[in-house]
């Protein structure tokens, strides 16, 4: 972080913005907005995330399993789109859709059948789409 009335280095901004990049295959505008208009925000962002992310032994999770518990959050927050990211990132990490499904079972536990209708039925939908883009074609 940058001292009070400083500017934040650009190069640890740049380098974040990769991160992300890395992560999701492109930068969501959002995160692009908030780092050109509040760079101290987005890299203090950045740390939270970095904590989330790290890998075992460092972190407790695994990567797919974090991905997978953003997908819930994001659902019964109302933020499809954040859970469509991070639905992409938990299949390519291993999430199968067995266990997607139940996991929104619980989330529909949660949240009523209301939270299915406003996004879980759709992340389904699109975690089978991403499945059969992934599947081998036959033959």
């Amino acid at each position: 972080m940058s001292a009070m009335g400083d500017a934040p280095n650009s190069d640890s901004v740049d380098a974040a913005l990769e991160q992300i990049r890395r992560t999701h295959g492109h930068v969501p505008e959002g995160f692009r907005l908030l780092a050109n208009h509040a760079p101290d925000a987005f890299l203090g962002y950045m740390g939270l995330r970095e904590f989330v992310f790290r890998a075992p032994p460092e972190g407790h999770l695994a990567i797919w399993t974090k991905e997978f518990i953003f997908v819930l959050l994001d659902i019964q927050a109302g933020n499809i789109r954040g859970a469509r990211n991070h639905l992409r990132n938990a299949m390519r990490a291993g999430l199968t859709i067995g266990q997607l499904t139940e996991g929104l079972v619980q989330l529909i536990m949660v949240g009523g059948i209301t939270a299915w209708n406003m996004g879980g039925r759709e992340i389904l939908e699109f975690a089978v789409e991403i499945a059969g883009e992934t599947q081998p074609s036959a033959g």
